[in-house]
């Protein structure tokens, strides 16, 4: 038996296919490159796919985490190259390796991920960079989600914005948290501050894992 853990950016095309979809999409993936796929006991038994965090509709990824069973054990290279070919528009791999077949479920390890938003209207800085000092000042944000109140502040770990130049585009960085049932989302944080997330361009760049 052999776990296999891959890291890979998740592109355009597969933007809004959803959480449960990709686990479908990763099944299909592995079948095509007829890699000895793991499956669970029981009437209905289910291919061994473990992904780290949900990433919410319309954003990209440089950086998701999936990990799979494999029933007997196979050369890392081996791996890559036959599952290169196999993978759809959207998933481009940047990390392949083998981890400990005991180590707790990806889902349990997430702490926290980095995203970088781009604004794709027109926008003051100097004005949303005050909005940011007020939502980071702030010692409560009271919002919904699925009809229940909750607080975002303390989901946001961080809040800044970034200029790479003089003659870039300024864009948000955001530090949020993104424990089970502590998650704080990039749309809720745009929204908190003023503006509306479908003027925004969304991509998370990173998950901190509790090892880190």
């Amino acid at each position: 038996m052999q776990r296999i853990r891959v890291t890979y950016a998740r592109t355009a095309p597969l933007r809004y296919t959803g959480h449960l979809d990709m686990q479908i999409v990763w099944e299909r993936c592995l079948r095509r490159a007829r890699l000895p796929l793991m499956y669970s006991q029981g009437f209905h038994p289910q291919p061994r796919i473990n992904q780290a965090c949900p990433l919410p509709l319309g954003m990209t990824s440089q950086m998701e985490v999936t990990d799979f069973w494999l029933e007997t054990e196979i050369p890392l290279d081996e791996i890559r190259s036959i599952l290169t070919p196999a993978l759809p528009p959207g998933i481009e791999l940047t990390d392949l390796k083998e981890v400990d077949l005991h180590a707790p479920s990806l889902q349990t390890q997430v702490v926290s991920a980095n995203f970088y938003v781009t604004m794709l209207i027109p926008f003051d800085p100097f004005k949303l960079n005050q909005s940011i000092i007020d939502v980071t000042e702030s010692t409560s944000l009271p919002r919904i989600r699925r009809d229940k109140p909750y607080d975002l502040r303390p989901l946001i770990l961080e809040l800044n914005l970034m200029q790479i130049n003089q003659h870039s585009t300024p864009h948000l960085s955001m530090h949020l948290s993104a424990r089970d049932g502590a998650t704080g989302r990039p749309e809720e944080v745009i929204s908190a501050l003023g503006y509306n997330p479908l003027d925004a361009r969304i991509e998370r760049v990173k998950l901190i894992f509790l090892e880190e």
